[in-house]
């Protein structure tokens, strides 16, 4: 990798930690702020994710443990609550990255589409409706919620990906390091009990 990537990738790296930023646009960022064109190379997923790791451990060790084990508690309340949907933990709260600014990302599998919709309605809970693109490329339907997070004293995006139930068997593949890019209810409760 040449160096102008690398660092197109560190400084993409502390936008994801500092400000909270997806990879896509802490990348984009990156090129305005380093004044290159946005035609620019830019790094793949896995390269930021390396340079993200690098440095949370120079600058935040003392703190990120503990902020991404509030968020993974925070998951597994909404993965209990939302059981009957399958629900499958991705982004950087599975990957262990996330920062007290991380948001996380369910990713449901339905019978039914609207399914999860009613049942935030039944229980009340405000949410906003958008469409992001899903992991295979095709667009799914977003469910946004202000959660409080108890282990943070703040308050977290909790986004619910609507996939049909079919889509599951899609999305157990694993990525091209050989790891997984979602986890369930169980791989998560095993990830957090590793940690302790």
């Amino acid at each position: 990798m040449n160096s102008l990537s690398q660092e197109i990738a560190a400084t993409a790296a502390r936008m994801v930690v500092e400000e909270g930023l997806e990879y896509g646009s802490a990348k984009r960022r990156a090129l305005k702020q380093m004044g290159l064109p946005a035609r620019t190379a830019l790094p793949g997923n896995d390269v930021v994710e390396a340079e993200v790791r690098d440095y949370i451990d120079v600058f935040c060790a003392d703190s990120q443990p503990a902020e991404l084990a509030a968020l993974r508690q925070l998951a597994v309340v909404w993965m209990e609550r939302l059981a009957e949907f399958r629900p499958h933990l991705s982004g950087a709260v599975w990957r262990g990255t996330a920062t007290a600014l991380s948001d996380i990302y369910l990713q449901l599998f339905c019978d039914d589409p609207k399914s999860a919709e009613i049942r935030l309605i039944d229980h009340q809970v405000r949410y906003e409706v958008s469409t992001v693109q899903g992991f295979q490329g095709e667009t799914v339907d977003a469910l946004s919620m202000v959660c409080s997070c108890p282990g943070l004293s703040q308050r977290t995006l909790v986004h619910l990906m609507i996939y049909d139930r079919d889509d599951l068997r899609g999305a157990l593949k694993l990525d091209t390091q050989g790891r997984s890019s979602r986890g369930d209810l169980f791989a998560l409760k095993r990830l957090i009990e590793e940690v302790k």
